[in-house]
């Protein structure tokens, strides 16, 4: 197993979140948790909602098999970026002058005075979406040369542009803020394409999809991409259920109190950092790895990286699961509350993460176990099982929220979560499941954990004496 690679794309993604902590930090002292704050993450949160999607997913996990296999890589690479981006400049150009219709889609509770004040940010905040997607592409072949540094980094570039924009703008009015968060999103999004173009250069990736363009030949790759988009679309949906199921909590949180979209959105920012930092940095580093042994036929050595991956996140994943339940409240009076954020606020956020961190070991585990179906091509299995995942929690999210508010649909997604990671393991392979548990290591785990959160209690009991 790469741990090398791995802890260096671990320590890029954590300063990256480091970052974004910062940025939430500042954010939560000048919106707090109130309509402006609201309106902001509504328009943000689309672009940022595909960002996870084909960052951290369905557009890798589709075209790094289909570009490993392809005969003619400059041309294949080339044709399947200029389909993406077309598309996605033409969609911006249609929210651009039609932001309206897509606000209303996003916060179906929200009145009409409200979705107008929404809809300029909504407008603006979506080109981070043609940006982020050359990002992704680019930040995709580097991962073929099995480089991950940068793109782990570039994430910071995004906060420290907002940070920037909080810094100037703290002490304006809460709309000067809310435009000046949506600009310094777009300038962020350019910094990260220019870092990529640079270390592209410096790999002489260049020359492969300026070679592309130069000798395109359609005819060629015609079946190659027929073939990728007979997997992308299953692929969207296999990779997405986190990110769709905390869409929907967003849009049925608009039916609740105000602040709803805010706690949920501050409580999902801690939740990501273990698992982006532990669950997707492997994944990110493994799947290259994985794909490239499947396709010489070599299972033995793809599965070797699955028990030793296992062992490594089930120990890492098991521990920031009970800090981020045990902790929770010093966590989020240490990070939020200050500034415009009240310590009632406080209080809605603890309960909101406590509920998003029973669903943290399920979902980075699926993380890990999905990587062999995208890699042996069985993208429309990993659909299948990420709809059964999704129907439960969406289900459960219009149950919970009835009796529980944010925190239940917070919960709701945690469920959604085990069943995805049950039902990806038996797609995987029941038996191989229990062949990598049936180790000293279980037990191991489980004294650990015991040990570790008795600690917890302790601390926390300490943190809270301070706190109170």
């Amino acid at each position: 197993m790469r741990l090398k690679s791995i802890f260096t794309n671990s320590f890029g993604i954590l300063f990256s979140r480091i970052t974004g902590l910062i940025r939430d930090v500042l954010m939560a002292s000048a919106l707090g948790a109130s309509l402006w704050s609201d309106m902001f993450f509504i328009a943000f949160k689309l672009p940022n909602f595909f960002r996870r999607i084909f960052a951290e997913g369905a557009f890798t996990q589709t075209f790094m098999p289909s570009f490993v296999a392809s005969r003619h890589k400059g041309v294949f690479a080339t044709a399947i970026f200029l389909r993406f981006l077309l598309f996605l400049m033409l969609s911006s150009l249609v929210i651009t002058f039609f932001p309206e219709p897509i606000t209303k889609l996003m916060a179906w509770g929200w009145g009409e005075e409200r979705i107008a004040l929404t809809a300029p940010l909504t407008a603006i905040n979506f080109w981070y979406l043609d940006l982020i997607f050359i990002v992704t592409f680019l930040a995709t072949l580097l991962q073929y040369k099995e480089h991950f540094a940068t793109t782990a980094m570039a994430t910071a570039l995004l906060n420290i542009s907002m940070i920037t924009a909080l810094y100037l703008y703290m002490k304006e009015d809460p709309k000067s803020v809310a435009y000046a968060l949506s600009y310094a999103v777009i300038i962020g999004g350019v910094l990260q394409v220019i870092v990529h173009l640079m270390t592209l250069h410096n790999f002489k990736l260049d020359r492969l999809l300026i070679g592309g363009w130069k000798y395109r030949k359609e005819k060629a790759i015609e079946e190659e991409k027929k073939h990728f988009t007979s997997l992308f679309l299953p692929s969207i949906m296999g990779n997405s259920v986190p990110q769709i199921s905390s869409f929907l909590d967003t849009l049925l949180a608009t039916f609740l109190m105000t602040g709803s979209i805010s706690y949920l959105f501050y409580a999902n920012r801690v939740f990501q950092l273990p698992l982006a930092l532990i669950a997707i940095a492997t994944a990110t580093v493994l799947f290259p790895a994985v794909s490239k042994a499947l396709k010489n036929g070599n299972e033995t050595k793809a599965y070797e990286n699955l028990n030793q991956a296992f062992w490594l996140l089930a120990f890492l994943l098991g521990f920031a699961t009970l800090g981020g339940i045990i902790l929770a409240e010093p966590i989020v009076w240490l990070l939020f509350e200050r500034g415009n954020f009240t310590s009632t606020m406080s209080t809605q956020t603890v309960y909101v993460l406590q509920m998003y961190m029973i669903g943290l070991l399920p979902f980075g585990l699926a993380k890990l176990f999905s990587l062999f179906l995208y890699a042996s091509h069985r993208h429309l299995r990993a659909a299948k099982i990420a709809i059964y995942s999704l129907i439960t929690s969406v289900s459960a999210s219009l149950v919970l929220m009835q009796f529980m508010g944010a925190a239940g649909l917070a919960l709701a997604g945690s469920i959604g979560g085990w069943i995805l990671f049950v039902f990806t393991v038996k797609e995987v392979g029941t038996a191989r499941f229990m062949t990598i548990i049936k180790s000293k290591k279980l037990a191991y785990l489980v004294l650990t954990l015991s040990l570790f959160s008795i600690i917890l209690f302790y601390i926390n009991n300490l943190l809270l004496n301070y706190i109170r």
